[in-house]
């Protein structure tokens, strides 16, 4: 691996320094053909960073790992977890590297993370590796997502290797460069609390304060008031999350941001026809991590972190743990009041409606109707259109409306105005995200890049896109999603 002697990126390398025990100094296999498949021009520019230079030889081998800037000093992260429920020890980054931290336009800390960069020492038997349909996949939700105005990593770029994969099938090989607040999980918790070193969950603590809740650092008990806040945070990520109808698929602690951010897009997909128990991985059998679960299992994940933070909260065993129990279990009013704010917001009401809203969810479910396209025509219903005819029994909507309209501010113009700037036209439906994946496996880049041109602009009606906007056709049969390892 060679170094460029003129870095076009300055990273820096907090995690690594302050935390050596909990990741391992590593570099990535060499990419023997790196093409740019994706450049995020838009991120590029948030974060300082000269997106035509990356488009160059150099910046592309950066992208890939074949480069390191000068000074950057790339590490693979160890971290622990719960997968659906089973403890393991010791998981870490097998086929992803931290390169390091640099600092945005905006002044906050962001890390620069490759993804399919070769086998590590956390490797479990896999090859590192990573194919183009999968990071291609995490480029367009992450970026999906951001649009929707929630918190989530995002795609840099996405880069082939000219590595071919073996999986089910020989694919083409691809690394993606992501951008997150930091990768501090649940798990990294976990990893350095089975240690048995109080000093390094100390350590730990105190960096991911600094590093996402300074302001913890002023309060009287600043462990208990960190937990507070990263319970908060992933309350509201959550809440983000089921208002338009997202599936992670793989909630797994590991993949349970301190920052509160979407991290880890593997199995992952929006939901069409409304269901709690729509799951798409093709792994989860027992339907742990469906949507309607997803509250649940946020709140179980968040009381493992305060497991590991409970030495910390207070010399006296019982009292720490009676504190960090009512920090997690204040997940569920939490939650609760970031999903009726939103959903308000959804159906243009001035204040939460709880009963009215969970009353429509369960309308939606025995009918059968699809989610987005619900919300978005909702706001039709005051101009005139119809959004009954999306029912196939539609007088029990009819009855619901009814209750609807008693609560709606006056102006309603401005209402279905509002309602549009949160309900989207466009989510990755399923069908569109497996054909563009597809055809960019088989080297036509196209149909992604009109793909993430629509899901970017997600609240916009434009004329032409109007497939883009529907529910997958008759015929289609389930969707199924991988992992992508």
């Amino acid at each position: 691996m060679s170094v460029s002697t003129r870095p076009l990126l300055e990273l820096g390398d907090a995690y690594a320094t302050e935390l050596p025990r909990l990741s391992v100094p590593w570099t990535a296999a060499p990419a023997p053909a790196p093409t740019l498949l994706a450049l995020n021009e838009e991120l590029a520019g948030e974060l300082g960073v000269d997106a035509a230079a990356l488009r160059e030889p150099a910046g592309v081998a950066l992208l890939v790992g074949n480069e390191v800037p000068e000074g950057a000093h790339p590490v693979a992260q160890a971290y622990a977890g719960h997968q659906f429920g089973g403890y393991v020890p010791r998981l870490g980054d097998g086929r992803a590297l931290l390169l390091g931290e640099l600092v945005d336009g905006r002044g906050r800390r962001r890390d620069l993370h490759l993804k399919g960069s070769g086998r590590t020492p956390f490797a479990r038997g896999g090859d590192g590796k990573a194919a183009v349909g999968p990071m291609l996949r995490e480029y367009v939700m992450g970026e999906a997502m951001h649009a929707l105005g929630i918190p989530t990593s995002r795609a840099l770029a996405v880069v082939a290797t000219g590595d071919r994969v073996v999986r089910e099938t020989v694919l083409p090989g691809a690394v993606l460069a992501r951008v997150a607040a930091s990768h501090l999980r649940v798990g990294t918790f976990q990893y350095a609390a089975a240690s048995g070193d109080a000093a390094l969950v100390r350590a730990l603590t105190d960096h991911a304060i600094a590093r996402h809740h300074p302001e913890a650092a002023e309060a009287q008990n600043p462990v208990l008031e960190f937990y507070r806040l990263v319970v908060d945070a992933q309350a509201s990520l959550v809440a983000r999350w089921m208002l338009v109808g997202f599936v992670h698929g793989v909630m797994n602690t590991d993949n349970t941001t301190i920052s509160g951010e979407t991290i880890d897009y593997g199995p992952c997909a929006f939901m069409d026809t409304f269901d709690p128990a729509t799951v798409f991985s093709s792994i989860d059998h027992a339907g742990r991590y469906a949507y309607g679960n997803q509250p649940g299992i946020a709140q179980w994940n968040l009381a493992r972190l305060g497991e590991t933070l409970v030495p910390l909260i207070d010399p006296d065993p019982d009292a720490a743990v009676a504190a960090a129990t009512e920090v997690v279990t204040s997940f569920v009013p939490r939650y609760e009041g970031y999903w009726a704010d939103g959903m308000a917001a959804k159906l243009g009401l001035d204040a939460p409606a709880p009963e009215l809203a969970r009353d429509l969810l369960a309308l939606l479910h025995a009918q059968r109707v699809d989610h987005t396209t619900f919300f978005r025509a909702l706001s039709s219903h005051l101009r005139g259109g119809q959004p009954r005819s999306l029912f196939p029994e539609p007088e029990a909507f009819d009855a619901w409306t009814a209750r609807w309209e008693a609560l709606l501010p006056r102006d309603r113009d401005a209402v279905a105005v509002a309602m549009d700037r949160v309900n989207p036209v466009h989510i990755p439906r399923n069908h569109l995200v497996e054909e563009a994946l597809t055809a960019a496996t088989a080297g036509d880049m196209g149909p992604f890049q009109r793909l993430v041109e629509v899901v970017t602009d997600p609240f916009t009606e434009r004329p032409g896109l109007e497939r883009y906007a529907e529910p997958a056709p008759a015929g289609c049969g389930p969707h199924v999603t991988y992992c992508g390892t």
